[in-house]
């Protein structure tokens, strides 16, 4: 006795077929739903190696922003030094302070460090920490007239706001009172 690889009824055959385009049918399913889930993990994925390494970005460059941080008072004491020294100070040292107030200005600049313009721009909290006001004709109200203390950012983040004094209108004179 031989098995039969196929069938001979006409209707066995169509039954058969109809069973085979539903496994099709349910494979394909199965398929686009396996390369759905494919896409989509790949894509997941690709996300998750972009947010990473913008997080290490951002944790370097915090963490430069917390070094300059640190060192930005010895910067201003440096350049407080050169502003201030006495008469009778030997040319040559003087000169030597200054190249390595510009060599430590450049080193930071190559980490970030801009400083922010302050003298004669519109007053900016973002930018800006007002400790006074000056009347003034001359310039437009909040523009900053002088600066005490130089602003730095790093990048685009704010690592020390600029101590500005700021304009503002000159008061109007009170009128006499008739005695």
């Amino acid at each position: 006795m031989t098995t039969r690889k196929h069938p001979r009824d006409p209707e066995e055959f169509e039954a058969t077929i109809s069973l085979y385009e539903g496994k099709i049918a349910e494979l394909e399913s199965a398929v686009a739903e396996a390369r759905d889930k494919y896409l989509r993990l790949a894509a997941d994925f690709d996300n998750y190696k972009k947010r990473a390494r913008q997080e290490q970005l951002d944790t370097m460059q915090h963490a430069s922003s917390e070094l300059i941080h640190r060192l930005l008072p010895v910067l201003d004491d440096l350049q407080n030094v050169l502003e201030h020294r006495p008469k009778g100070v030997d040319e040559s040292w003087a000169k030597g302070l200054e190249l390595s107030v510009r060599k430590l200005e450049e080193a930071l600049g190559t980490h970030g460090l801009e400083p922010i313009d302050a003298v004669g721009t519109r007053f900016d909290p973002k930018l800006h920490e007002a400790v006074g006001h000056e009347e003034s004709s001359d310039h437009p109200e909040d523009t900053v007239v002088s600066e005490l203390r130089r602003g730095y950012r790093v990048r685009d983040r704010v690592v020390r706001p600029a101590l500005v004094k700021v304009s503002r209108r000159p008061a109007l004179p009170a009128e006499n009172e008739e005695s």
